[in-house]
């Protein structure tokens, strides 16, 4: 991080925390990041942009009508942190085809939405956000990170002024533990251990709660709702062995192993996507009735 710049540990804290809300200067982007956006972005063709405003600056969300008879519900689809809503079009494409309405966009500081920095909680804010301007949204599928968000907004409590009342979730290839996010990250800058901690405190203080609390388990349970967990054995981001810890700790999630689709391959592999479609139907031709009419009321009240 440089010899030059301060050396105490809350110094270096922030240092870290800055980089750490920066996507565009992440490690975790590859080299070819560009042009692989310039080829996801083609597949947005089809659908309609929206520009959704947040208090820290527009989001851009796009809307995908379904192809034929509107089956009555919307899907949201969130992106991964340091990606953004084009590399979720196969999703989009598929659950159009199975008669959904499809909602998505890029996070703060992401893809063609305004900022240059932002958090996790700032992501989860856009997510009710988002599903309250174009809603009523039934369910979520959330990519690595982008889960923790959605869970995040869907099961409200600080920080977050509201929950939103998503039906259920898919989750793919989502994190079990934020601190081992932020420990990796730490390790990968070099922070010293007193380093660690301020960097950790900072992200504490936004999220309301400890580092060791912030968990996929914990955000799952909050929201009370069903969910499927999509994951590849082989994930070098993420290791499989969350998605076994969420599912063993949630009562209401399934879990589909996949091989050789890494971290992000699976968001393009067909097994993986049909696999999403046919769990969102199966809840589909289930509705709950309350949960439906909480919703249209909801989007009543915020039109």
């Amino acid at each position: 991080m440089g010899a030059s710049l301060p050396q105490d540990p809350d110094a270096w804290g922030e240092i870290a925390f800055q980089r750490f809300c920066t996507p565009a200067a992440s490690r975790y982007r590859s080299a070819d990041h560009h042009v692989l956006v310039e080829r996801a972005r083609f597949h947005l063709g089809n659908a309609s942009a929206v520009r959704v405003p947040m208090a820290e600056g527009d989001l851009q969300a796009y809307v995908f009508d379904p192809e034929g008879a509107w089956n009555g519900a919307s899907v949201l689809l969130v992106h991964g942190w340091t990606s953004e809503a084009s590399f979720m079009t196969a999703f989009a494409e598929h659950f159009r085809k199975c008669g959904f309405r499809i909602a998505l966009f890029d996070f703060p500081a992401h893809g063609q939405s305004t900022s240059e920095r932002a958090t996790l909680i700032d992501c989860a804010h856009a997510v009710r956000q988002v599903a309250e301007v174009l809603g009523p949204i039934e369910y979520v599928l959330a990519h690595s990170l982008g889960g923790m968000a959605a869970l995040l907004a869907g099961g409200g409590g600080a920080p977050m002024p509201r929950g939103y009342p998503f039906r259920a979730f898919v989750l793919v290839a989502m994190p079990n533990h934020f601190s081992a996010v932020t420990r990796t990250f730490g390790e990968d800058e070099g922070l010293s251990a007193e380093a660690q901690r301020a960097y950790e405190r900072r992200l504490e203080s936004i999220a309301h709660c400890k580092i060791s609390d912030f968990t996929g388990v914990n955000l799952l349970k909050k929201t009370g709702r069903p969910a499927l967990l999509l994951h590849s054995r082989d994930d070098p981001n993420i290791a499989f062995a969350d998605a076994k810890e969420i599912a063993a700790a949630s009562g209401g999630a399934e879990i589909i192993a996949f091989d050789d689709l890494g971290h992000r391959k699976i968001l393009y592999a067909p097994p993986a996507v049909r696999a999403a479609g046919a769990f969102l139907l199966r809840l589909h031709r289930t509705p709950l009735r309350a949960h439906s009419a909480w919703l249209h009321s909801a989007a009543a009240h915020e039109s």
